[in-house]
């Protein structure tokens, strides 16, 4: 049964560090499925970008935390799952083609 890589990769993350792991280190960081492993997720960026090699993944589980919507009520925003992806040298991806 083949899984679409939008069912795997859910987003990117975009913040100053992410940004800082691309120049620096050339990794990408993006939000996946909370059921996804290491392997899915590889096969997934290598099929959402078909011109790069994935060296390596590391994959944390991002805890649930509670916020808080208005003075006293308390909500709770649910965990989600980080992937790190580390692609080989001279392999990049255009996150914003076309924006």
């Amino acid at each position: 049964m083949d899984i679409h890589w939008r069912n795997i990769i859910r987003r990117p993350i975009v913040t100053e560090k992410s940004n800082y792991l691309v120049d620096a280190e050339n990794q990408y960081t993006f939000i996946v499925d909370d059921n996804a492993n290491k392997i899915q997720i590889k096969q997934a960026v290598e099929l959402a970008w078909p011109d790069v090699t994935v060296e390596k993944v590391r994959v944390s589980n991002m805890p649930a935390k509670r916020g808080r919507s208005g003075r006293r009520i308390t909500i709770r925003k649910a965990g989600w799952k980080k992937a790190i992806v580390t692609l080989e040298a001279g392999d990049s991806i255009d996150m914003f083609e076309g924006v």
